[in-house]
């Protein structure tokens, strides 16, 4: 059996990502099992540049296939801020969400609109080959918090298809439709079709 090493030190992230990848026949690894060497550093200026950054280096470092992701909250307000540098729009997930609500503080509630964009990326070491997917969550951003099941700025964007927070949703019920949830099934397809 193939391994696969899915790249993000991001525990929630991982939480994610492992649940809609459950049943592939990979063995699955996490980057606490391999010697990847540092973090690798976001500096593409699109997630998918991230994205393909992360899954080529490590995948490169390790000789494994690898799968990596970059994820992003573009706010309609903000003109698309902070879009891929969400991660480091501050230094830690209370002050992301501090910033943003400060940010958007006096604008109503019909111009909070956001889109939370993902984009996975599968590095194959044996043949340099990248293959990319994305996955898109509309929403918008909340004047509180509400919930405490996911992370970032989850319990922020308020799913119009979900009728509550990515917070106030369960891990298989948010999977099921949100942005990370989308763009992993799809790699889940591309590693079936093109690895298995």
């Amino acid at each position: 059996m193939r391994e696969l090493l899915v790249a993000t030190s991001n525990s929630g992230k991982l939480r994610e990502v492992l649940a809609v990848l459950e049943g592939v026949p990979f063995t699955l690894l996490t980057l606490k099992d391999v010697d990847a060497g540092r973090d690798v550093e976001e500096t593409g200026a699109t997630l998918e540049e991230n994205a393909i950054l992360k899954a080529r280096t490590y995948g490169m470092r390790t000789g494994k296939l690898t799968l990596a992701e970059d994820t992003g909250v573009e706010v309609d307000a903000l003109g698309g801020r902070p879009g891929v540098h969400s991660a480091r729009y501050a230094p830690n997930d209370t002050s992301r969400n501090e910033k943003l609500l400060q940010e958007l503080q006096g604008v109503p509630e019909e111009k909070r609109t956001a889109v939370f964009r993902t984009v996975a990326a599968i590095y194959d070491p044996v043949t340099g080959k990248v293959s990319t997917c994305e996955g898109v969550c509309k929403g918008r951003i909340l004047r509180e918090l509400q919930g405490d099941k996911s992370f970032g700025y989850g319990p922020l964007f308020f799913v119009d298809e979900l009728g509550k927070t990515y917070g106030e949703a369960e891990l298989e019920e948010r999977n099921k439709i949100s942005q990370r949830g989308r763009a992993i099934a799809k790699a889940r397809e591309i590693l079936l079709a093109e690895f298995a």
